[in-house]
Parts: structure tokens; sequence; C-alpha cells
């Protein structure tokens, strides 16, 4: 095999795998449904992997991503669906169609303009290929809440419903926390729960008009949580103790010295 050809070497290894009589019985095994929760996974350590900055583990969950579009590719193939040249053209033709400016006439004066072209584009694209009727139809069901909270908003806000500005968002925010407390005060859980889902939404949205990502900042903060428990239970075994046979006020003051470390 040679790095020139690697792509093409790449599919000829995935046929192989998959060969009913000589691959691999787990890759003949698999289906779309089966895959699919592994390729959603290498995204995250693709993203993991540049949050750590190391560009040789970058360039080798790149690779694990591109295995798993190929795996697709083989298997809509071999059912006589599409091949991978296929989803190549497929997203070589639709950067062209969404880059007039690029590779056509069209003008923007700024990022803003083009930014809503893009979606004036893509709308008329899932009005044609996809028969959408609804303007959020095509917001996929598996994303993550928050990120699919997100990307909810930012589809409504293209026709105008959106809040003016951060401040009134803020305002909500504070209304929803009033309701959670007040659902709970309650006894009632169902109802608690959707308040909960509600504060959640508009925290969100909160997000968005800051010009953040609420995803990547629960991810962040679920981080440092991980990073500052680790140094209790760190500092507790050097003392020859476990956290469950320490105090509550001993684990804050440890979680307080993690925070300052940080610093």
């Amino acid at each position: 095999m040679s790095d020139t050809h690697a792509l093409a070497d790449l599919l000829a290894v995935m046929a192989r795998l998959r060969d009913p009589e000589t691959g691999c019985p787990w890759d003949v095994e698999q289906t779309f449904e089966t895959i699919a929760p592994y390729t959603i996974e290498e995204a995250y350590e693709v993203e993991d992997a540049i949050r750590r900055g190391d560009p040789a583990e970058i360039k080798d969950e790149l690779g694990d991503l591109l295995l798993q579009v190929v795996f697709h590719a083989r298997m809509a193939e071999e059912a006589g669906l599409f091949d991978f040249n296929d989803v190549a053209a497929s997203i070589r033709d639709k950067m062209i169609r969404r880059h007039p400016h690029v590779f056509g006439d069209a003008s923007y004066a700024n990022s803003t303009e083009q930014t809503q072209a893009w979606e004036e584009i893509k709308a008329a694209e899932r009005k044609d290929t996809k028969g959408a009727e609804s303007l959020l139809d095509d917001v996929p069901l598996g994303l993550p809440a928050l990120k699919r909270a997100q990307k909810l908003q930012k589809r409504a806000a293209t026709v105008g419903f959106d809040w003016p500005d951060a401040e009134r968002v803020w305002d909500k925010v504070e209304e929803e926390l009033a309701e959670v407390r007040e659902a709970a005060a309650s006894g009632d859980a169902d109802k608690t729960a959707e308040e909960i889902g509600d504060l959640l939404f508009v925290i969100v949205n909160y997000a968005r008009k800051l010009k953040l990502d609420a995803e990547s900042s629960a991810r962040d903060a679920n981080a440092k949580f991980e990073r500052r428990f680790r140094h209790i239970e760190q500092r507790l075994s050097e003392a020859g103790r476990k956290p469950e046979d320490t105090t509550l006020d001993e684990m804050e003051a440890l979680w307080v010295e993690a925070k300052r470390l940080e610093r």
C-alpha cells in the first residue's frame, strides 16, 4: 500500500473487511444503525483531541472519523444506494452551491450578509430536496440536548422569532428559575422536571445571545468538576484516606484548594 493512494487503499481495506466470506465477522455484521453510535463517538473524540492541542492525536482521531464515513459508504454501496465517490461529490457540490461569492458572481458586504445568505440557501435546499414542512424539520433528533436546543433557537431566529437582546433573555432566566423553585416546593416531580427543562432551554438561549456555545460550556464545566474532584481524591489518598470516609467540609476545603491551584 502507498501513502500516495492512501484513500483508495482505505476503501479497499474496508471492502475486504466487509467481504462476506473472507472478511471480519464483526465488520460484516454491522449496519447503519449499529455503526451510528461509533460515528458520533469519534466526532467527539476529534473535538477532545483538538482541545488537548496534540496534532498527532488530532490526526489519528480524524482518521478514525474518516473510517466511519468509509464504513457507511461501503454499506451503502453494497446495498446499491451510493458509494464513497457519491458522498464526496455531494459535499463538493454543496460547498460550491453554498459559496456563490467564491464560485459565482454573488457579493456580500460582510460576514453577516454571507451568513444570512447561507441560511437562505440551506432553507431552499431543505424545501427542494427534503420537502420540509417546518423550518425545524431537519434539526437532528440525535444531537445532544443543549446543542439541539441552540440549533432550534438559531433556526427560529432566522425568521425573526427571537429575543431582541441578551438582557431580555436574562429576565426570562430569572422567571424560569422562580418557576423551578415553585414547582420543587410543590413536590410535583413531573412539573419540576418540566420547569428545569425550560430553565436549561432559556440558559442555552442566553449563551447563544452572548455568542457562546452552551454545549461546549457544559463540557468545560464537566471537565473542571472532574479535574477538581480528582484533586480531592489524590490529596485524600496521599493521607491514606478515602472520600467516603471524609466529611463534606473537609472535601470542600480541598475543592477550594484545587480552585486556588488553577488560578
